[in-house]
């Protein structure tokens, strides 16, 4: 198991949006998300920063195959055809990343 987070801004007029949304996430996405081996995924918000933060434990073996499965999916497209205008990518993320990746630095059971 590999704990993971990720980190992205939000527009600020879309935050209410946003907390619609994943309020009652599309079944068809949870299980897609269940399917990729990952497990305890939560978003937080920290405002007035306006940053949405994601962490994760992922139980699979292939990271690149699983998050390929999900990008690929039509029902998630859609999901994220209403998801992505909330977001505002942060400047810093690496080539290829739309949520930025995080480095975990500690963690205490």
């Amino acid at each position: 198991m590999q704990r993971m987070g990720m980190v992205i801004g939000i527009e600020p007029q879309m935050i209410a949006e946003y907390k619609r949304l994943h309020a009652a996430v599309w079944p068809e996405v949870l299980a897609l998300i269940s399917r990729a081996n990952i497990r305890n995924y939560t978003i937080f918000l920290r405002e007035p920063e306006n940053l949405l933060f994601g962490t994760w434990e992922y139980h699979g073996t292939d990271f690149e195959a699983d998050m390929a499965k999900i990008a690929a999916d039509p029902k998630n497209q859609e999901w994220w055809s209403f998801t992505i205008p909330c977001q505002k990518p942060l400047d810093s993320r690496k080539e290829g990343e739309w949520w930025a990746m995080m480095e975990e630095v500690f963690h205490h059971d």
